[in-house]
Formats: structure tokens, C-alpha cells, sequence
């Protein structure tokens, strides 16, 4: 019998099995729920939204603006002249209308 000429067959089962593991891993590491591609997705969707929340901040801090502006105790009375005509659809004598 020559038993070192091939490997057994419990040892090639045992390195079939392992490296079909270590493949698995390799692939839920990369593909996975919480895979490195799903990392870069949830990145970039990260900056994404935080780009809408800087525009909305930017949009609320100018209607916070123009409400102080047109509050009680702050009152630009070219706001409001602005305001009330656009409201109405009035304009004054000496403006000149330009409509798309």
C-alpha cells in the first residue's frame, strides 16, 4: 500500500470546506448587509442628505430673517411694501413690469 502517495480523503474534504468558508466570508465582507459596498452606499447617501439639511438650513434661517423683519417689534417697511404688492398684485406708478 502506498498511503503517502495521495492525500486522504478527510483532508481535502477538511481544505474544500475551509476555503469554501473563507470564500463565503470574503463575499458577505464585501457584498454583505454591512459589506464594504454597503458602507460606501450609506456614505454617500450620508452626504447627500446632510447637503439637503445644510439647503434647508440655509432656507430657514431666511424665513427666520424675513419673519423678524416683518415682526412687531422689527419693522422694514419695504419688506412689507414688497410683500403687500406681490400679495395684491398691485405695482406703483414708477415701476416698470417686465413678464416672461
Amino acid at each position: 500500500m502506498n498511503r503517502s502517495a495521495r492525500p486522504a480523503m478527510g483532508s481535502v474534504i477538511y481544505f474544500t470546506v475551509l476555503i469554501l468558508l473563507g470564500l463565503y466570508f470574503t463575499f458577505a465582507a464585501v457584498q454583505g448587509e454591512y459589506g464594504v459596498f454597503r458602507r460606501a452606499e450609506i456614505d454617500a447617501q450620508a452626504r447627500e442628505l446632510q447637503a439637503d439639511l445644510d439647503a434647508l438650513n440655509v432656507e430657514v434661517a431666511h424665513m427666520q430673517n424675513l419673519t423678524r423683519r416683518l415682526s412687531d417689534t422689527y419693522l422694514d417697511l419695504d419688506l412689507l411694501d414688497e410683500r403687500a404688492r406681490d400679495v395684491l398684485g398691485m405695482v406703483r406708478s414708477d415701476e416698470i413690469v417686465i413678464t416672461r
